[in-house]
């Protein structure tokens, strides 16, 4: 267990899924750069930012070290690629106006966490993980019979920040040098793509105002700081804290996507996302459960005879 403060570490943590919560407001001001220009900015102005950081905090050591271990550098050079898709799609779906099926992606993402648990690590589900999935493959019917089409944001979002996290978990890196090799690895394919577009002269970098090429500049800041946050978290609580935090970020979008947005809703939308938050809630109640059960039994097995 941590010293330190879980108040603050709540707050971190408060911070970070806030901000990306809250995400579905900052990028339409991007526009009109489309998203393949809006994510070549944000990979590029990250590695800047996050160097400048690891800098500041004289970590180009451990980032080298990470770096110079092979399986190391292709588990976060895959990871880099994975993540590239989630942003684009991401970044897409919130500027074509589907910020609530934009959320239901980071909502379903729990679940298909497990499922490639089982599906790539061989990992057992618990019954009443079963159970959750299946009301999320329910859910899954019913919004592609609402929508008309598979709801290939949302399922795209969620397996590839499921990959993500799978290549992130495989690699056993700190969140601050892995992801200083993500960008840095990515950098150079953003710079010739914006370098290309430039010289095409599609770019909207200065095409539209010192503002737009300002804001253009902030998408590092705006990766970075909750990253920050979310690594000051995730040092001071449980997982099973952070694990519950998560979902804040979803809400905000949902609610952003229905109240700000006004996106339809249609009854059987409702109904689908009623399977996922009944999933969600079922899947989280057991994870809890299961720990203190856990918990308890290591505890009994402490105690001496």
């Amino acid at each position: 267990m941590s010293s330190r403060p879980p108040g603050r570490g709540l707050l971190y943590g408060a911070a970070a899924y806030g901000l990306w919560g809250l995400f579905p407001l900052y990028w339409p001001l991007l526009k009109p750069a489309i998203a393949v220009e809006i994510l070549g900015h944000r990979v590029l102005w990250s590695a800047i930012t996050i160097s400048l950081v690891v800098t500041l905090m004289r970590r180009w050591g451990d980032v080298r070290a990470v770096w110079r271990d092979r399986r190391s550098r292709m588990l976060l050079s895959s990871a880099a690629l994975v993540i590239s898709l989630n942003w684009s799609i991401y970044i897409y779906g919130v500027n074509s106006g589907r910020v609530v099926e934009t959320s239901l992606g980071y909502f379903i993402n729990p679940l298909v966490t497990v499922l490639m648990g089982v599906l790539v690590l061989s990992e057992k589900l618990r019954r009443v993980q079963w159970a959750a999935l299946g009301l999320a493959a329910g859910a899954v019917v019913v919004l592609t019979l609402d929508y008309g089409r598979l709801p290939w944001i949302a399922l795209v979002l969620a397996f590839s920040f499921g990959t993500y996290g799978l290549l992130k978990k495989q690699a056993g890196v700190d969140a601050l040098a892995s992801l200083t090799i993500e960008t840095v690895v990515l950098s150079p394919l953003a710079a010739g793509y914006l370098v290309w577009l430039g010289l095409q002269g599609d770019s909207g970098f200065v095409a539209h105002g010192a503002g737009h090429t300002a804001l253009l500049m902030t998408t590092g800041l705006v990766t970075v700081i909750p990253l920050l946050f979310f690594g000051a978290a995730a040092i001071r609580l449980p997982l099973v804290t952070i694990g519950l935090l998560q979902y804040l970020a979803p809400v905000l979008q949902f609610l952003l996507g229905v109240f700000w947005y006004h996106e339809s809703m249609p009854a059987a939308r409702w109904i689908g996302f009623t399977l996922v938050w009944v999933a969600l809630a079922l899947f989280t109640l057991e994870a809890v459960q299961h720990r203190r059960r856990h918990l308890r039994l290591l505890g009994e097995a402490a105690v001496p005879v």
